[in-house]
């Protein structure tokens, strides 16, 4: 991995070189070895048995996560000192994609490593991690996380569950309802978060078998049927003052810390749903005959193929450049000091606005991904003999889970700005210079000795326009622009797409100097696609921007920027669709 650490959201203002990004090219042996296992699970264990899963038989759902313990899968965030493998993101972010295609049962998979297991292990205390640990990670105990209440949804710091120290002081007693509780019928361990004194939100470690822990009954849900979600009822739960999690009023910290995870593992999860899909879909449309051919071989479908195909190359290479950013920064944390997982918190907390990007890029791309794969299969699509149906019913709850897609996009220029704010991001210095570059015609003439040359000169101007739209907005509203949604939200649309071209592109130079010509004039054709598409969304995303900030002369002109900073020349675009359509149909495999 390059030894360049960059900070959080330094790609909106910064040149990046293709070297310094980590892409899946880069995956060593082991890592390869652990995608394969994973694999081969999934194949094995879950496929078979999915039917009888998505029918709630959940004795299969706790058998498997066992025998994920059994092959090491439950243990990659773990630390090695009580028996973890203690993994880089990259590869457990590997194993989130390969263990995708299992659907339901992904779910609870990633409910339990993720937001299930990573309290205990940020925040615990060694006597705590002593005692629950080892059976997460080896599968004997089944973990979930209990934030979400009735009445709060986003407003996850909106608790009223309340928790009161007991007379004798041994144990706080916890009343009030959880709500979508991922694991909720077989877990055995939950962490709860209440407000003590109706104040002080805090974490706790409870059992399932402590006084006035009550599971609900199951959701009865759209999609990830085979996956329990139920309310969690907690009428006075009697737990021991040592099951407190981290300090006092501190589950904020909690929350907030372990959703970023989930977040860029989401990503993941979801890139792996979407290749299967798409893999499906191709399959299909090679088997399907209409006017006697195969409907792969019209156009209309080709470019489906060849549009889907880019936007999972580029979700790909957005997560694994962020997993690579996360592990090149945690790699300089001294393991040996006394605060190791506060520091390692603030490297992740660092990248929270490419985790919020990783979120919501993935999971917009599986639903494009899972719509047009129904579309394929046509009225077959609709029914479920076949698994688009559930592909289609499954991937909705990806963009609610884990905080909205909303949520999401907001939190990308919140945190931006707030960045900006503390010095951290000199992002009004380089908001000037776009300004200035805006007055100042150029005629930049497209060296084609650079790999990607029309890539990179769009993702410089993209960049130019970004800060020209936050630097308005900023000036406009200052300290009120938080109140300015649909701005904000216009802002986070152009970031997501400056990151997913750019990953892309590097991605794809990287991999480029090592590749054969046809393998070249693939990764070519992939970028022409995707840079064509982003570059279009991020274009109507400034453009509304630009409506919704301005008016009059200053509105002009910005409309002008738009027009020269989101250009794209994408010359050869239908040949590029048809190279990679042809291509995927005939080897029936994601192809990068």
């Amino acid at each position: 991995m390059a030894e360049r650490i960059f900070k959080g959201g330094e790609f909106l203002i910064t040149e990046v070189a293709c070297d310094e990004v980590f892409t899946p090219e880069q995956f060593t042996d082991e890592q390869k070895q652990i995608a394969e296992t994973t694999e081969q699970f999934v194949e094995h264990e879950i496929l078979p048995h999915l039917d009888e899963i998505e029918a709630q038989n959940f004795d299969l759902v706790v058998e498997g996560m066992r025998k994920c313990g059994e092959l090491g899968l439950l243990m990659i965030d773990a630390p090695e000192e009580y028996g973890g493998l203690e993994l880089d993101k990259a590869t457990s972010m590997l194993v989130g994609e390969k263990i995708a295609p299992a659907g339901s049962f992904s779910v609870a998979y990633a409910a339990h490593t993720g937001i299930g297991t990573l309290p205990l292990v940020y925040y615990g205390t060694a006597a705590q991690k002593q005692k629950y640990l080892e059976k997460i990670i080896t599968g004997e105990w089944i973990s979930a996380y209990c934030l979400t209440e009735p009445g709060s949804g986003s407003d996850a710091l909106g608790a009223r569950a309340t928790a009161v120290l007991s007379d004798d002081g041994q144990h706080y007693l916890l009343n009030g309802t959880k709500q979508f509780i991922t694991n909720g019928s077989f877990a055995n361990l939950f962490t709860v978060f209440a407000k003590i004194d109706k104040e002080h939100l805090t974490a706790f470690l409870v059992e399932k078998d402590f006084q006035g822990l009550v599971v609900g009954a199951e959701e009865k849900k759209l999609g990830i049927k085979g996956s329990s979600t139920t309310q969690i009822i907690l009428d006075n739960c009697k737990v021991p003052v040592e099951n407190l999690l981290g300090e006092i009023g501190k589950g904020h910290k909690i929350a907030f810390n372990v959703l970023n995870v989930g977040r860029f593992k989401l990503g993941a999860c979801v890139t792996g749903a979407a290749k299967q899909a798409m893999l499906v879909g191709v399959k299909y449309a090679n088997e399907r005959k209409q006017f006697g051919q195969a409907i792969s071989e019209f156009g209309a479908i080709r470019e489906k193929i060849a549009d889907l195909n880019a936007d999972i190359f580029a979700a790909e290479s957005l997560v694994y450049r962020l997993a690579g950013l996360l592990d090149n920064r945690l790699a300089t944390i001294d393991k040996g000091i006394d605060n190791y997982y506060v520091e390692y918190q603030k490297g992740i907390e660092e990248y929270a606005t490419e985790c919020a990007i990783s979120k919501v890029f993935c999971s917009d791309v599986l639903a494009r991904v899972v719509d047009e794969v129904v579309q394929i299969h046509g009225g077959y699509g609709f029914v479920s003999d076949y698994p688009a149906e559930r592909f289609y019913r499954d991937e909705r709850i990806n963009r609610i889970f884990e905080g909205t897609n909303e949520i999401n996009r907001l939190l990308i220029p919140g945190m931006i700005l707030r960045k900006s704010m503390k010095g951290e991001l000199p992002l009004q210095a380089e908001a000037m210079k776009a300004f200035e570059s805006l007055m100042t015609p150029s005629f930049e003439e497209l060296d084609t000795s650079v790999p990607f040359a029309a890539e990179k000169v769009l993702l410089k101007n993209l960049k130019t326009l970004f800060l020209i739209l936050a630097g308005t907005a900023v000036q406009k509203h200052m300290d009120k622009l938080a109140n300015e949604q649909e701005i904000l939200l216009a802002a986070a649309d152009m970031a997501i797409q400056i990151f997913a071209i750019e990953s892309a592109v590097l991605r794809a130079e990287q991999a480029a100097r090592s590749a054969g010509e046809q393998k070249q004039k693939l990764l070519a054709a992939v970028v022409k696609i995707f840079a064509f598409n982003a570059s279009e969304a991020a274009g109507t995303a400034a453009r509304k921007g630009a409506f919704y900030i301005e008016e009059g002369d200053t509105l002009l002109m910005i409309l002008s920027g738009v027009r020269r900073f989101a250009k794209y020349d994408a010359t050869g675009l239908l040949q590029a669709k048809r190279l990679l359509a042809q291509a995927v149909s005939d080897e029936e495999k994601y192809l990068f």
